[in-house]
């Protein structure tokens, strides 16, 4: 009589798949608690090292348990495959921003007006230990802005002051901004023109870091002049996101202004 050999099933695989899960959980426990408000960035970064660790160590396991299991017919195929999917779904964010770290230039405090940015007043004073400080833009970071993002210049419009800052009202709401400031309005020593500054808190579209972001409307003889700058609050690198809020956000005003100048153009008249 043949004896039956039990099949041995891998533990290397199965603590694939426990591993790579319990990461994809912490990591969509912790953003969501991030994006609420109910996790702290500092320790939502520490929390992002850990879902790393934890998804890189699920590849490694699975890679360990894959010799046996086609060399000797071990069990546990499927829960090293399952640990190698949800690993790499984890681990993608992680090589899609070090993928940004060589696209994009090493900046996170970008401005239309480099040389004379919007002031962060509020958020300079807010700036805790551990956040980037709020300083001016050297030559050599608007160097590198200026070969990077030509395109990340001011507007002027055909619009009085109060109407230019009605549409970016009008903006802000619709991006969810929050108003980390009252306008602050000053007379320069023409009569003729007036400054307004604006400060708002802007967080990225999927795991919500924070950044802080002026607007300034200058209104000279019945025109306004826009300039923005957006300063990412943690880390050195912005992977691009500053410059993107700040095109697309005026990108937008163009298309706000040029459809108010249409709705308020004259009918033309009948022949």
């Amino acid at each position: 009589m043949t004896a039956l050999v039990e099949r041995r099933t891998s533990s290397v695989a199965g603590w694939s798949r426990r591993l790579a899960w319990f990461s994809a959980v912490l990591f969509a426990v912790a953003g969501a608690a991030h994006r609420f408000g109910l996790l702290e960035t500092v320790p939502f970064l520490w929390t992002l090292a850990i879902v790393g660790t934890l998804a890189s160590m699920a590849l490694v396991f699975a890679g360990t348990s894959f010799p046996r299991i086609w060399n000797f017919g071990d069990g546990g195929a499927r829960d090293a495959a399952i640990g190698v999917a949800v690993a790499s779904v984890v681990l993608s964010p992680f090589l899609f921003s070090g993928y940004c770290v060589f696209a994009y230039p090493q900046l996170h405090d970008v401005s239309t007006d480099p040389s004379d940015p919007p002031l962060l007043t509020l958020a300079a004073q807010q700036r805790r230990p551990g956040m980037n400080a709020i300083t001016g833009i050297d030559g050599e970071t608007a160097a590198l802005q200026l070969e990077h993002y030509p395109e990340i210049v001011g507007r002027r419009y055909d619009l009085p002051l109060e109407r230019a800052e009605d549409i970016v009202n009008s903006l802000v709401e619709a991006h969810g901004w929050t108003a980390a400031a009252a306008s602050s309005r000053s007379e320069g020593d023409d009569p003729d023109i007036g400054v307004i500054t604006r400060e708002f808190i802007a967080r990225s579209p999927i795991l919500a870091f924070p950044a802080d972001v002026a607007i300034r409307l200058i209104e000279e003889d019945g025109s306004t002049y826009v300039d923005m700058r957006s300063s990412s609050r943690y880390g050195r690198h912005d992977f691009g996101e500053n410059a993107r809020r700040i095109a697309g956000f005026l990108a937008e005003m163009d298309t706000q202004v040029a459809l108010q100048a249409g709705v308020a153009a004259p009918d033309a008249p009948e022949q």
